[in-house]
Order: structure tokens, then C-alpha cells, then sequence
């Protein structure tokens, strides 16, 4: 402090040179309210299961696998021969023993194409459906419905929708009507069950990387939910699936969000259950719970829009933002 002119003490002012070199852009971002500087562990899952392997590598792993099973065929060739040699009762014991299990195995591979045929039957009603639609075509309508009669032929818990749906589709004279009539008396109860297993599977996701600091838990609990929850909701609209049977409809579902970039996730998406700034107001760990979680939700209800056999029409199509709140309310207090 100088005195003024005036004779009155006052704050002096010191021009500084401005420097072209920086700006606020420049700065480093504050580690605890920075954005997750990784990607959320659903959106590294899904990248990952998505890419598609290069030729090279689909013709390394087709020819280990024939190399490896001619092996052991000769292999298992040469044990029974030798062992019949030495040891007839022995070595028929063990011919029985591998009969068995090439019986088990094609078991398993029938298993496995039927569960192909029926994720087929589904992927056709959508494609027929939408065309009905689009075309107005009243005989392809009932067509579809005729067919999704038959595939929940078996199901004990909508035979009263059933039987409404065919009390009533006399009453209907256009495409969009009768398929609206049975998606509201056959799909309805389904979604709800699929909207149930896509908010429990968020709520496991978001609740073990909140809680849990093993390196890699995240990861390995996004997976393992995510897969769950696929192949639970194909089973609820009449896809069972063996294991690659979920492999195939897995890979359809992320594929899909990463094409269209849905597997990101951001603040906005997340703010109407976690408040405003979710990341300023919860700790970085409980950030991420709610990221994954919201990712594991948009991920099941893209595995409903590609498991359900008909559009959504007259029926609400579930929001993301809606299943994250139902799925994380209580686990996350609401920011003021």
C-alpha cells in the first residue's frame, strides 16, 4: 500500500505481460470431481465382447480345433485298441464309457441347434411383424399372431392372455389392431418380468463395484450379470438358449450398442436419479456403481427390444432413465 497523490492510502494496481501460453484449458482437471478417467467397466465389457476377431485369427482357432479333435480322437482310438489288447473287459468297459459320452455330446449339440432354431423363430416374427405393419397386410398379421400362439403353446402362466386374445381377435379387422391386441394380452406380463431381471442385474452391478475394491470385481461382475440377464430375458420371450445359443444373442445386443454408441454413458443420463453433478456430490467408487449400473440397464433394455418378438406398440418401451431409478433407488441417496 502507497500513498496517492491525494495523500490517501489506497491499493496500488500492477499491470502483468499476459502470457499467450496459457489458458484455463490448459489446467489440470481436479482428481475428485474429474469425469471417470477409464470407462465404466459395462462399456469395457461391451467393447470387448463386440469385436469381431479377424479372419486370421477365426482360421487359427477353426484349425486348432479340428487339429485338437483329431488328435484325441486318435488318441482315445489308440487307449481302447491297446486296452482291449491287454484287458478285453476292461477295454470294452472303457469303449461303453466313451460311447456314452459321444451320446451325451450329441445330446448336447441337438440342444444347442434347437435353441439356434428358436432364437431363428423369434428373429423371423420380428421381421414378419414389422413388414405386416409397415405393409398393413391383415393376413401376415394374423399369421404372426398364429405363430406366437404356437411358440407360447406351453406356457401355463399366460393361458388366461391366451385365451382373451383369441376371444377377441374376431373383433379385429387390421394389421396394426390385431398385433397390438396380442402384444397387450401376451407381451405385457413378459415385460414386466424382463424389466424386473434387467433392474436386478443393475442393481448386482452397481452395488458390488460400490462396494467391493478387488481389482477387476467390476469387470468380472458385469460380465457375469449381463450374461445372466440376456439369457434370462430370451428365455422369458421364448428364446431358451443353450450356452452358445446366449453367446450369439449377447453378441447381437452389444454389437448393436456399440455400433450406435449407446454403450456410453454420461452424467445426463444418470442425474435424474443421483441428482445434479452426480460426480461432485457422491464418492468416486459410488460414481462408478452408478455408471455400471446404468449401462447394465441400457444393455437389457436393448436385449428386450431384440429378444421380443413383436414391436412395441401399445405397450410403453421402458426407458433407461426410469430403470436405473427403480433399480438404484436406495442404494444411492438422491444430491440436493
Amino acid at each position: 500500500m502507497t500513498d496517492t497523490p491525494e495523500g490517501k492510502r489506497g491499493p496500488v494496481l500492477i499491470e502483468l505481460e499476459a502470457d499467450e501460453t496459457v489458458n484455463p484449458s490448459m489446467a489440470d482437471p481436479v482428481p475428485d470431481l474429474a469425469p471417470l478417467t477409464r470407462p465404466a467397466a459395462m462399456e469395457r465389457v461391451a467393447v470387448l465382447a463386440a469385436r469381431r476377431p479377424s479372419a486370421l485369427g477365426r482360421w487359427f482357432w477353426r484349425l486348432f480345433a479340428a487339429l485338437f479333435t483329431f488328435g484325441l480322437t486318435l488318441a482315445a482310438y489308440d487307449f481302447i485298441a491297446g486296452l482291449i489288447a491287454r484287458n478285453t473287459v476292461l477295454g470294452y468297459a472303457a469303449l461303453g464309457l466313451t460311447g456314452a459320452f459321444l451320446f451325451v455330446l450329441a445330446a448336447i449339440a441337438l440342444k444347442e441347434l434347437s435353441a439356434f432354431a428358436r432364437l431363428k423363430r423369434i428373429d423371423t416374427l420380428q421381421k414378419t411383424a414389422g413388414e405386416a405393419i409397415a405393409a398393413a397386410d391383415l393376413s401376415a398379421a394374423k399369421d404372426v399372431t398364429g405363430k406366437l400362439l404356437s411358440v407360447y403353446g406351453h406356457r401355463d402362466e399366460l393361458n388366461w392372455g391366451k385365451e382373451r386374445f383369441k376371444e377377441r381377435q374376431g373383433e379385429v379387422f387390421d394389421a396394426d389392431g390385431l398385433l397390438g391386441l396380442a402384444e397387450t394380452e401376451l407381451l405385457v406380463p413378459l415385460d414386466a418380468a424382463a424389466r424386473r431381471e434387467v433392474e436386478a442385474a443393475a442393481r448386482q452391478v452397481a452395488t458390488v463395484t460400490a462396494l467391493v475394491p478387488l481389482a477387476l470385481a467390476d469387470v468380472f461382475t458385469a460380465l457375469t450379470a449381463n450374461l445372466r440377464m440376456i439369457r434370462r430375458i430370451a428365455e422369458i420371450y421364448g428364446g431358451r438358449s443353450g450356452t452358445l445359443g446366449s453367446w450369439r444373442v449377447t453378441r447381437s445386443v452389444l454389437t448393436h450398442l456399440v455400433a450406435t454408441g449407446a454403450v456410453a454413458v454420461g452424467d445426463d443420463l444418470i442425474g435424474t436419479m443421483a441428482g445434479g453433478g452426480v460426480m461432485a456430490k457422491v464418492s468416486r467408487r459410488f460414481g462408478e456403481g452408478v455408471v455400471n449400473g446404468a449401462l447394465t440397464a441400457r444393455v437389457g433394455v436393448a436385449a428386450i427390444e431384440v429378444c421380443r418378438p413383436l414391436p412395441f406398440m401399445k405397450a410403453k418401451k421402458p426407458s433407461v432413465s426410469g430403470t436405473v431409478k427403480r433399480a438404484l433407488t436406495g442404494l444411492f441417496d438422491r444430491g440436493e
